[in-house]
């Protein structure tokens, strides 16, 4: 069965279900925050974003959230068209509907369904997403804006491939701030010199302790 494509503001469905991703409650409905694909089939209800959806690829690292569980393996939301799932054989914990998680894909078949192996569970933190086209970007070369989002937000950082970004600690509004300016200028070189000086401006008490960790280290 196709599902059903929405824009912003539309209702996904008048059921009382968990929130999953891009949608919000009002009334007691449930309404989609963008343009994209309806998934409201297990006790979770999201939507899938049509701008910037990942294409899953053997080998990567995601960041997923647990959405269902069947007899012998767990449903996972990686941002994508194509459901995820986690053998039960291969994990010692029960994952709980909500849980966020980390793991590699290690197959895709020719139906695009995804197994995924060697899953982390996250603890605390939130997740943010940006296009995962400009995940390379957030990362930079040989992670320089990673590094640099790092230093200057104080927040523990994992990136997905697939658009999802797990924060915790430090600074995490002005992480949102960054990745957003990120975001509108991916396309522009010397990005992460001028995400650089915006964080210095932003948290100058960060730009102090990185000064004084190198002096140190003369």
């Amino acid at each position: 069965m196709s599902k059903r494509i929405v824009v912003p503001g539309e209702l996904v469905t008048e059921e009382r279900k968990k929130l999953g991703s891009h949608v919000f409650v009002r009334e007691g409905k449930i309404y989609s925050e963008c343009i994209g694909l309806v998934n409201d089939e297990s006790d979770f209800a999201s939507v899938v974003p049509l701008e910037g959806r990942y294409t899953p690829q053997v080998g990567d690292i995601v960041i997923g959230i647990i959405v269902g569980e069947k007899f012998s393996m767990y449903s996972v939301d990686i941002n994508s068209f194509y459901e995820a799932m986690i053998m039960k054989r291969d994990l010692r914990e029960v994952l709980k509907p909500g849980t966020i998680v980390s793991a590699k894909i290690s197959k895709v078949n020719e139906l695009n369904e995804v197994e995924l192996v060697q899953p982390r569970m996250f603890f605390g933190g939130e997740i943010i997403e940006i296009s995962a086209v400009k995940i390379p970007r957030v990362i930079g070369r040989e992670g320089s804006m990673l590094n640099a989002l790092k230093d200057g937000t104080g927040s523990n950082l994992i990136v997905g491939k697939n658009g999802r970004i797990w924060a915790k600690g430090g600074d995490t509004m002005l992480f949102k701030k960054a990745i957003a300016k990120i975001s509108r200028e991916a396309h522009l070189d010397n990005l992460t010199n001028s995400v650089s000086e915006f964080l210095a401006k932003s948290n100058p008490n960060a730009q102090m302790r990185n000064t004084a960790m190198q002096e140190g280290e003369e």
